[in-house]
């Protein structure tokens, strides 16, 4: 396969949605062999994984952020 490997740096999110996407597409389609099938499968977790740690970071600026806008809020 010639997608990028998952490394520290990795895909950014829109990357990991989008091959996610391309893979999902291939396995629906149903023409490849079992054992490309599993390959796919195994990056399309990788791939997900990458992706829920995006969102968890998101989220994590996101609380952090309506926080302090609370904190600040407070100390008016």
């Amino acid at each position: 396969m010639s997608e990028s490997p998952i490394t520290s740096n990795g895909p950014t999110y829109e990357q990991a949605r989008d091959e996610l996407i391309s893979i999902v597409s291939r396995l629906e389609a149903g023409n490849t062999t079992l054992a490309e099938s599993i390959e796919l499968w195994e990056r399309g977790e990788a791939l997900a994984k990458v992706a829920q740690r995006h969102l968890d970071g998101a989220r994590a600026r996101l609380d952090a952020a309506i926080a302090a806008d609370v904190e600040d809020d407070r100390d008016a």
